[in-house]
């Protein structure tokens, strides 16, 4: 008698349910359970309603050999004199947190309260996909005790760097629009090594590992770092569903958001605007430089005052709905992303899956997805004045991108199934 296939059970782990790499894992999540996959998703903290999602439970004690690694790093700090009259009950990394640049992208350490491990859906899963595992992946537990096969899709660099999630090399902008070289005190440089290390010693004898990238940027830094020397890495796409991110009748659009329906409209999207690594003070600069009064800017994200002072802007805070973000994309005449570094953004995707052409940064994955004179264009360098040239050569020539071309590309590029199909089949490679 034939036996009965049995489903591949995927588990797929990240820390939130909120934000762009959330956005990504459960849309790969969606992919699988329409592909017929039974995958489920472990959370540290919920808040939207998706089906097969569960939330763990933080682990009784500490694991004492993380514990001594925090220790050290305590004991470091206070050989800087960096804890002299601080409270006591102010720990070391919130310490070390507070004496970093509050303009850098977040630095989170290699440990936390939580055993993945323990998790009943770890127990019954085949395959164990971690996605953004920040303060929720113990490494030391988590590594010591897995016996199933893991792929990590890697969202930023925070995997295998000492602590960043972006080695960024670039920290403010100077009086002739250029980025300002960042340089790492002793003090980042010390705990971030000490980091490195441990995740360097844990990971370098597991051979159950294969690491996915989003784009061939993040697979070569990956491919090029200590942690991750001489593992497997795949390159493999977002996916985005297409009848989701779809073009919407632009006067419709407009009516939505209230945009004047006769300017020219210049889109920018980010979970935070003041989010240095985003660029914003690059795109700010270079529309105040342009001074036209048929253009308006629509910055899509969290509140900043900053915006205030700028004229013809339309503030339309954050916004959830994947819907109305299609309507907000539909709005625009050209999306911007101003990135000083970045992996494969979701919302240039999204852009070019709603036809909308793109303008950015030659940076990270961007030129990846960017196809200048096709789909958007790049600039020729980090810049406020490389910007404003390039967004000018745009509005001189309103009609030169073909919307459904781009909209073809993307589908063709970045459909949900397409990413979904991928996974599974590396899901079946690694498991047999």
């Amino acid at each position: 008698m034939e036996s009965k296939k049995t489903k591949l059970k995927v588990l797929i782990v990240n820390t939130y349910d909120r934000g762009g790499a959330s956005n990504a894992c459960l849309r790969l999540h969606k992919g699988l359970l329409n592909s017929g996959v039974d995958s489920y998703v472990l959370l540290r903290n919920k808040q939207k309603n998706t089906p097969n999602v569960a939330i763990a439970q933080p682990k009784k004690k500490v694991i004492s050999k993380s514990q001594r690694v925090k220790l050290k790093l305590n004991r470091i700090l206070k050989e800087l004199k960096i804890v002299k009259n601080v409270k006591k009950e102010l720990s070391y990394d919130q310490v070390f947190l507070n004496s970093r640049s509050p303009e850098l992208e977040m630095f989170s350490y290699p440990f936390s309260e939580y055993d993945i491990t323990e998790s009943n859906l770890y127990k019954e899963a085949d395959i164990i996909n971690l996605h953004w595992v920040a303060n929720f992946l113990d490494y030391k537990t988590f590594f010591e005790k897995n016996t199933k096969p893991v792929v990590w899709t890697l969202h930023d660099m925070n995997p295998f760097t000492g602590g960043e999630h972006y080695e960024e090399t670039f920290l403010g902008i100077n009086e002739i629009g250029k980025p300002i070289s960042r340089i790492k005190t002793a003090l980042e440089k010390e705990v971030s090594n000490l980091n490195l290390n441990l995740k360097k010693n844990i990971i370098q004898n597991i051979d159950n590992l294969t690491i996915v990238t989003p784009s061939k940027w993040l697979a070569n830094e990956a491919r090029n770092s200590e942690v991750f020397k001489g593992k497997k890495v795949i390159h493999i796409p977002y996916g985005l569903n297409h009848e989701i991110y779809a073009p919407r009748d632009k006067e419709y659009s407009r009516d939505i958001f209230k945009i004047p329906k006769e300017k020219k409209v210049i889109l920018f999207v980010a979970d935070s605007i003041s989010n240095n690594r985003k660029g914003f003070i690059f795109l700010k600069k270079a529309f105040e430089q342009l001074a036209m009064e048929n253009i308006v800017l629509c910055a899509i994200g969290n509140k900043n005052s900053d915006l205030e002072s700028i004229d013809n802007i339309i503030e339309l805070g954050p916004i959830y709905d994947e819907r109305l973000m299609s309507i907000a994309y539909s709005a625009a005449d050209v999306f911007v992303i101003p990135s000083l570094m970045d992996n494969l953004p979701n919302t240039v995707l999204e852009s070019l899956m709603c036809g909308i052409p793109v303008i950015g940064f030659p940076v990270g994955g961007i030129p990846e997805m960017i196809q200048d004179g096709i789909n958007g264009f790049i600039t020729e360098e980090i810049s406020v004045q490389s910007l404003a040239n390039t967004i000018t050569k745009f509005l001189d020539q309103p009609n030169y991108f073909d919307k459904s071309k781009i909209r073809d590309d993307a589908v063709k590029k970045y459909a949900q199934q397409i990413q979904s199909g991928n996974y599974i089949n590396l899901f079946k490679s690694v498991l047999t």
